[in-house]
């Protein structure tokens, strides 16, 4: 079988992954393309039903494939699955807390309860996924985590407070324990991508005209979710701390850390102008 990350299985031979979100969108395309390649997989949603169609498509064709159904924002939920997983695997090489949610909405008109709710999955799903499979990885004396954010980590356009601040978040935290685990051996990447076609408006939060924008936004890009997860293993299989993808938006993340003023008066300029080109 000739493998599509061959970095990934030569620095992980045993091949055993983790993955949060796994039941569709992004979660699912790097679910898909890590079975492609023979890895172990755990699998943890809140939609059991996905799940389960999942478990028994993979299972059908020969992949060591396990499901949890759980909730991120429960830490208890995610631990055990993790143990479990680890345990029955004699180890874990690869956590990817993908698990999130979309809203959108000015500071002033995104209820407290947005906010809790987004923090819950977007924040605290990477905390809890993170707490429970480091321990994993320390052992091995290697291992990767891969943070899953957003380029609206950097953007912070206006009427996305919400979302932004948690892409952020993740943005930091991925940051922070790069410094943490590197005595370990442990790699840590924090994927950035742009607009692409996934189902993450799904459980969008907002306004309808805010659902339009970004489902406007989705529309018109050419960026597939399974482009997505294969740049996302092949660049952090070799080694890549901060993946923003597409490779043409890379140019935004170094516009932002070189000039950063001039980049958000221009990300509120081109709202601007989205704005003015959608009234009649």
């Amino acid at each position: 079988m000739t493998l599509q990350y061959p970095q990934l299985a030569a620095r992980f031979p045993r091949k055993r992954a983790f993955i949060t979100g796994a039941g569709s969108g992004l979660g699912l395309a790097l679910t898909q393309a890590l079975a492609r390649d023979g890895w172990a997989l755990g699998l943890f949603d809140h939609n059991l039903s996905r799940l389960t169609e999942v478990e028994g498509t993979l299972s059908g064709s020969g992949i060591s494939v396990f499901a949890y159904p759980g909730d991120v924002t429960h830490a208890d939920e995610l631990t055990v699955a993790v143990n479990t997983f680890a345990t029955g695997n004699d180890g874990l090489d690869l956590m990817i807390n993908n698990a999130g949610v979309s809203c959108a909405g000015t500071l002033m008109e995104t209820p407290l309860a947005d906010w809790q709710w987004i923090v819950g999955i977007n924040l605290m799903g990477i905390v809890h996924g993170s707490r429970a499979a480091i321990p994993h990885l320390q052992r091995n004396g290697s291992g990767l985590l891969i943070n899953v954010a957003s380029a609206a980590a950097f953007a912070s356009a206006p009427g996305m407070i919400a979302y932004n601040a948690t892409k952020a978040a993740a943005l930091s935290i991925s940051e922070s324990l790069c410094g943490e685990l590197r005595a370990v051996g442990t790699q840590v990447s924090v994927v950035m991508p742009t607009f692409f076609r996934s189902g993450l408006l799904e459980s969008f939060r907002g306004s309808d005209e805010r659902r339009q924008q970004a489902e406007q936004a989705m529309t018109h890009s050419t960026y597939t979710v399974d482009q997505v997860a294969h740049d996302v293993l092949t660049q952090a299989g070799a080694g890549r701390t901060y993946i923003v993808l597409p490779r043409s938006a890379r140019w935004l993340w170094r516009f932002k850390r070189w000039m950063p003023g001039r980049f958000l008066k221009t990300v509120v300029a081109i709202r601007e102008r989205m704005r003015a080109t959608r009234q009649p």
